[in-house]
């Protein structure tokens, strides 16, 4: 499934997003199909997922870190929150991030030519 990553930016009210892939398991991923036009289905427990997307600006891979998918009302994206550990990126989502740091990311996409590597 598709979801974002947010990482607040300190020192604001904005969050910076990252479109990525997640691997589910066949049945969480039947039951989210299931109940994708469903209003209420942000009351669904989590799903536990695997992250396909390699994001370019990290030090080390960002593929297969472990992740909860929290479903969103009907036509939003789910959030996609990381578990817990040292990688950098599960760092920031918990800490935030500048609005330097901000810039330098979006350089990098930009220089990179898109936001994943494939």
């Amino acid at each position: 499934v598709k979801g974002l990553i947010e990482i607040p930016v300190i020192g604001s009210d904005e969050v910076f997003s990252w479109g990525v892939w997640v691997s589910l398991s066949r049945e969480s991923f039947s039951r989210a199909a299931e109940l994708w036009d469903t209003p209420g289905r942000e009351a669904e427990e989590p799903y536990f997922g695997w992250l396909t997307t390699d994001l370019p600006v990290y030090p080390t891979a960002t593929l297969n870190l472990k992740t909860h998918v929290h479903t969103r009302p009907v036509g939003e994206r789910p959030f996609v929150e990381l578990e817990p550990t040292d990688h950098p990126l599960a760092v920031e989502q918990r800490t935030g991030i500048t609005l330097d740091r901000v810039r330098e990311i979006a350089a990098a996409v930009l220089h990179s030519g898109d936001g994943e590597r494939r």
